[in-house]
């Protein structure tokens, strides 16, 4: 392998290789996957000086730690994290150059969930249908990082396409999170004291939540029809239903289909935010035409 690689010390959690996702492919039963917080991706590859879809890690809670075989132009978004080149501190939310052998660690997130880290020229595993992102529902994309494993790195298109930035980097998720949702297109499937809920009470975000949904607790949601769907399509965002009533917004690993009813659909733009919601974090939706 070249010596434009990394080398996984550490790969935490769960660290994924993730770009802007697979599109056009869910009448294969392909979800999009790609980042759960597109925005900081954008960003991060910006720093660097990359296309703004190029591969870049997503980490989750803890962090993680790579030693580059050359030297390469890091930046690392989203979730706010200490960052550390041989032990001493480095800046989060800017390029920063970590010298051939050095250790790059990514410390857990202070705030949100989730940390990005762009290497200038992106990393380099193969694409599967157009994209290199890890989907953890179908196992297309590489797995997810392990210890002593390699990423090759893509060529660095150097210093002088590094745009400057001209806004700062989004800190994390607001104490609570509100999720505009447009009703249907099964909301018919419930009272009306059930939307009644939905557009009034409080929820909190699950431990049990992951790449695929954003699980919820609090009040159910009553409904209106018994029985099931026949399994029908879901879309990124679809505020899908099932038995026990507690409302789960569909995230970027997402099934293509489903047979439990959708309430609403969150704005893809709310989506960044949720990625980042803490367990415990209170989520309120916001009906919307």
């Amino acid at each position: 392998m070249s010596d434009r690689a990394l080398a996984v010390v550490r790969a935490g959690a769960l660290t994924t290789v993730q770009d802007l996702g697979r599109t056009g492919y869910a009448h294969l039963g392909v979800p999009r996957s790609g980042a759960l917080d597109p925005a900081a991706v954008r960003l991060v590859n910006r720093l660097v000086g990359n296309p703004e879809a190029a591969a870049v890690l997503e980490t989750t809670v803890n962090g993680c730690a790579l030693r580059s075989r050359r030297a390469v132009t890091v930046a690392v978004g989203g979730a706010p994290c200490p960052v550390r080149v041989d032990g001493s501190p480095a800046a989060w939310g800017t390029a920063v150059r970590v010298p051939a052998g050095s250790l790059l660690e990514i410390g857990a997130a202070v705030r949100g969930l989730r940390a990005y880290v762009a290497f200038g020229g992106g990393i380099d595993v193969e694409p599967v249908l157009g994209s290199r992102s890890t989907d953890l529902l179908s196992g297309l994309g590489p797995p997810p990082l392990a210890d002593e494993a390699v990423l090759p790195l893509g060529p660095d298109a150097g210093a002088a396409v590094r745009a400057p930035v001209d806004a700062p980097p989004w800190p994390g998720p607001p104490g609570e999170l509100v999720l505009r949702v447009r009703l249907g297109p099964r909301h018919d499937w419930f009272t009306a004291a059930a939307l009644r809920t939905l557009a009034t009470r409080a929820y909190r975000v699950s431990p049990a939540s992951n790449r695929i949904g954003l699980r919820l607790e609090g009040p159910a949601l009553e409904r209106a029809l018994p029985g099931e769907l026949a399994s029908e399509g879901m879309v990124l965002g679809a505020v899908q239903v099932p038995p026990d009533g507690r409302p789960v917004v569909f995230l970027a690993d997402h099934p293509t289909t489903g047979g439990y009813p959708v309430v609403g659909v969150v704005r893809e733009a709310d989506l960044g935010a949720a990625a980042q919601a803490v367990p415990g974090t209170p989520v309120r939706f916001a009906p919307v035409r």
